[in-house]
């Protein structure tokens, strides 16, 4: 392994990185929220090539070379940090579904930008960790809630991606209807309009103002705070039984909203401590955590996940050489 300046080498990275789901609701291209489901990723410096081992979500299905996600993030991090590390074989454990909306993509490029800190031997910098992932991802809100944790509102100025975090209320805790089947972010976004009302727009504004106030201290106001105008009805096209489904929990009380590009629907609120899950255990799923009054179990076809709010976002560890 080569490394610039007086950077010590390491044996091994490790690093978790959470899911996120976006929007949420009127927030669009700003909220984000990290969830208690994570890919791990395990980085071992040697040689001069790349060798990839993927389990779980995408296994068979992503490219196992250069042009993996996370190598990229990793190469790209190492670029910006000035540290050179010519080969290294990377093993990825995913648990985030890939092309459901909670965020795989983001997760890839957080977790890789963060394994190039912990192979350069530098502390992490969240705040440049936000940037250059926007400037790989494209977008700020995922990548903001991977890399920070909790609750984030981000945007751009000029090309550069920024972020705040807030802290969650209490006990908020987030179900996800996971469906089978995809819909690519690029497919989705193509059904939103170029021109929407001045009326929805003033709608939506007040909305994602609410809804900040709603994850913050103020949960019983999450079924009117996620009322959204802009984007969700636009995609129903591309998921009808997302859309379906957002209906029929916001009809029976829930705050249901689809999850950034679809098609995975959650629900955000207090878990009811005197209503047992019914849905099958989720890697993140939290030890005894039971789910909201009044929730049907996931449809068939779909899964259900019951999870938490990660309050840290991305972690790493580096085990160093001698």
């Amino acid at each position: 392994m080569e490394v610039t300046s007086d950077r010590r080498p390491c044996d091994q990275v490790r690093v978790r990185v959470p899911a996120t789901s976006a929007n949420l609701g009127p927030g669009f291209d700003a909220f984000g929220l990290a969830l208690t489901l994570y890919d791990d990723l395990i980085v071992t410096p040697g040689g001069s090539g790349v060798t990839v081992e993927v389990s779980g979500a995408g296994e068979g299905e992503v490219p196992l070379d250069e042009s993996h996600l996370v190598v990229q993030a990793i190469r790209r991090g190492l670029e910006a940090l000035g540290a050179s590390v010519p080969g290294f074989t990377l093993r990825c454990e995913n648990r985030i579904p890939h092309g459901r909306g909670l965020g795989s993509s983001s997760a890839a490029i957080v977790g890789g930008l963060a394994a190039a800190y912990g192979l350069a031997g530098e502390p992490l910098d969240r705040e440049r960790l936000v940037v250059l992932a926007n400037e790989l991802e494209g977008h700020p809100d995922n990548v903001a809630a991977a890399a920070l944790g909790g609750f984030t509102i981000a945007w751009t100025e000029g090309e550069t991606g920024r972020a705040v975090r807030l802290d969650t209320v209490d006990g908020l805790a987030a179900a996800a209807y996971v469906p089978d089947n995809r819909v690519l972010t690029k497919e989705a976004r193509g059904l939103l309009p170029t021109v929407v009302s001045h009326s929805d727009a003033a709608a939506n504004a007040g909305k994602a103002a609410l809804l900040v106030a709603a994850v913050t201290g103020r949960p019983e106001l999450l079924l009117t705070a996620t009322e959204d105008l802009l984007h969700q009805e636009y995609r129903e096209p591309a998921m009808p039984e997302s859309l379906a489904l957002v209906h029929k929990l916001r009809g029976s009380g829930l705050p249901a909203i689809v999850s950034g590009a679809g098609p995975t629907v959650v629900v955000l609120g207090r878990p009811d401590p005197a209503a047992a899950s019914s849905g099958p255990q989720s890697p993140g799923k939290s030890a005894g955590q039971s789910f909201f009054r009044g929730a049907p179990p996931a449809p068939d076809g779909w899964t259900r996940h019951d999870l938490g709010i990660d309050p840290v976002g991305v972690q790493v560890w580096s085990m160093e050489a001698g």
